[in-house]
């Protein structure tokens, strides 16, 4: 199981489109079984899919040990793909209930997502470097930046790649890419802005960057993806294409990882038996 938190560090960036539509193109397009998780007070993936936030549970009961995972979990209108909504009470739910007395209160969603039976779970975090995003980022593998090629969005990953940096010593974590959205091919200040990118997040700029199209906002008024209402639009295929690159950078770091670890057991193998050898332990 793969787990991914989208996060930016402010609003603006497409970070809930971006949840949606990639959650969406691995479900519909590469036949992956999917969680959406909305952990965002605001709620806007929960409505962009079609459902009312004051009318249904969101993962809050789940992290105060009120309700189970599953007593919270929408089967939405996309085969293979579940979700998680997000309501108020998740914008103060650290300081209410067990969780305000329990100092290591920020580890409890990982704990809640180690034994559910996804392949892929896309956590979608408020645009702010919060306790939410906080667990969000300390629940996941990996972390996928949104950011826009506009000075303040590219500025604002400087203090979240500190804040990752910070986590991942004591957590592990994969910044997997930076997603740019609203991309204009044509930009006077495209290499600028990548460079900038690439000066705080060295090779993790994703290649497949979702051009400016208002037909996905328009997707989410219906509360559906892309593909579902527009699926001929550009914006589709940039999500498809981004999908496409996430997939294979997430399995060939993990094969990659797979054959550092095998290769590490061998080198184990071999000097134990070597060293057995030694002391005539083996005649």
């Amino acid at each position: 199981m793969k787990r991914i938190a989208v996060s930016s560090f402010k609003g603006g960036t497409a970070k809930t489109s971006t949840s949606l539509n990639i959650a969406a193109a691995f479900a519909k397009f590469h036949k992956k079984k999917v969680l959406l998780i909305d952990f965002d007070a605001q709620a806007n993936l929960t409505t962009g899919l079609g459902y009312d936030p004051d009318e249904h549970d969101s993962m809050a009961g789940v992290l105060q040990g009120e309700k189970k995972i599953e007593d919270v979990v929408l089967h939405t209108h996309i085969k293979n793909l579940d979700l998680i909504p997000a309501d108020t009470w998740l914008e103060r739910v650290e300081v209410t209930g067990s969780l305000a007395a329990d100092r290591y209160s920020h580890e409890r969603l990982r704990a809640v997502l180690s034994n559910i039976d996804y392949d892929i779970v896309i956590i979608d975090t408020p645009p702010s470097l919060s306790w939410l995003t906080e667990s969000a980022l300390i629940a996941s593998d990996y972390s996928l930046v949104c950011a826009t090629p506009e000075f303040y969005s590219v500025k604002g990953l400087e203090r979240l790649g500190q804040f990752m940096d910070n986590l991942s010593h004591r957590n592990p974590l994969e910044v997997i890419g930076v997603a740019l959205s609203f991309w204009n091919p044509r930009g006077k200040s495209n290499n600028e802005f990548q460079e900038l990118i690439d000066h705080t997040f060295p090779g993790k700029l994703l290649d497949a960057k979702v051009r400016r199209d208002i037909q996905v906002s328009e997707a989410s008024i219906h509360g559906k993806s892309i593909f579902e209402v527009f699926p001929k639009s550009r914006a589709a295929e940039d999500y498809k294409s981004l999908s496409k690159e996430l997939l294979k950078r997430m399995y060939t770091q993990t094969n990659s990882k797979l054959d550092f670890e095998q290769e590490d057991a061998s080198n184990f193998s071999s000097s134990k038996s070597s060293s057995v050898l030694e002391h005539g332990a083996i005649s």
